[in-house]
This record gives structure tokens, sequence and C-alpha cells, in this order.
């Protein structure tokens, strides 16, 4: 953001921005590739090849407020409506075209790198399942059911011979002990 800019621009439709001429006329809507340079812009550029005791004011502490002042009113006079796109693309032209060829191509090879993974993750996870499904289950199901079927044969022989054979497994047909003298 400009220096002395406050608070957030508001939205406009990506790839065009309102410009307002200086001579107070109606907006216009350009293109982004056509926009005029910004002052602030030029001012920066041109104090960058200045050493600092040239940048300051040479009148008194007094000059030095009433610019900061000037600045200030030009800038709140000139409202800047970009979307947070038209500003980021605007970053980018600050790069070699070469640099931003190899990050658009990193951007699309990640992209399309995350597309197959996630793809293939689906496809092995649907092979994964169904072939549990097709494989584990039935072998479980089997098991559970031979364990019921044991579980059920106890119990009735437990309800046949009494609760002392069910648990030692004492032989199936034989008598139970007898508890009186002989």
């Amino acid at each position: 953001a400009p220096p002395g800019r406050q608070g957030p621009l508001p939205l406009r439709e990506p790839g065009r921005r309102e410009h307002r001429p200086a001579s107070g006329g109606a907006p216009s809507a350009l293109p982004l590739a056509r926009r005029p340079l910004r002052p602030w812009l030029v001012a920066m550029a041109a104090a960058a090849s200045l050493s600092p005791e040239e940048l300051l004011p040479k009148g008194g502490s007094g000059k030095a407020e009433e610019l900061e002042d000037e600045l200030e009113e030009e800038e709140d006079d000139e409202e800047l409506d970009e979307t947070l796109a038209e500003r980021l693309w605007g970053l980018t032209e600050m790069f070699p075209e070469s640099v931003r060829s190899a990050a658009g191509a990193t951007f699309d090879l990640s992209l399309t790198v995350a597309q197959k993974m996630y793809r293939f993750s689906r496809a092995a996870l649907w092979i994964g399942t169904t072939s549990f499904m097709i494989l584990v289950l039935p072998v479980v199901f089997e098991t559970e059911k031979l364990q019921m079927e044991q579980q059920q044969q106890l119990q009735q022989r437990q309800i046949l011979l009494g609760p002392n054979t069910g648990l030692s497994g004492g032989m199936p047909g034989a008598l139970p002990p007898l508890s009186g003298k002989i």
C-alpha cells in the first residue's frame, strides 16, 4: 500500500479498474495493461536515486510538515480502485519473464501432480475396500459363525448334563457323579 494509505480498497471486477482523471471527469474502465503510472510510484523511483541528504527539505521543519500535508491530500484525492487480484498481478511485474514463466510452470506441475495423486488415492481406496469386502469379510463371518455354533453346543451340554460338565469338558453321555455314600 502507498504511504499514508489506510483501510482496504473496495473490490471491483478483476482485470478492470475505474480510472478517475485528475480533471474530475467521469470514471472510465481501463484494462489492467494500460493503466497510468501512479505518482507515488514515480516519486519513489526518483527518490531511490537520491541520497538521504538530498531528500530532506532545505527549509525548516514547517516546510516538511506542509509537504507531508500536501502529499496526504493528493493521496486522499486519488482513490485507487483495484481488486486484490489486480494488486497481486501487478506485483508479478517486478520479476523477470523467466522467473514468472518458471513459477507458472512449477505451479502447473504441482497442480497436475496433486490431481493425479487425488485420482490415484481414490482408485487405491476403492480397490482396497472392495478387496477387503470380497476376501476378508467372508472369512470373518465364517469364524464368527463357528464360534456361535460352538457356544450353542456348550450351552446345550450345560443344560443336558449340568453346569459342571460344560466347564470341565466331561465326556458326553457319561453320568454325573453321585454325591451320596456307597
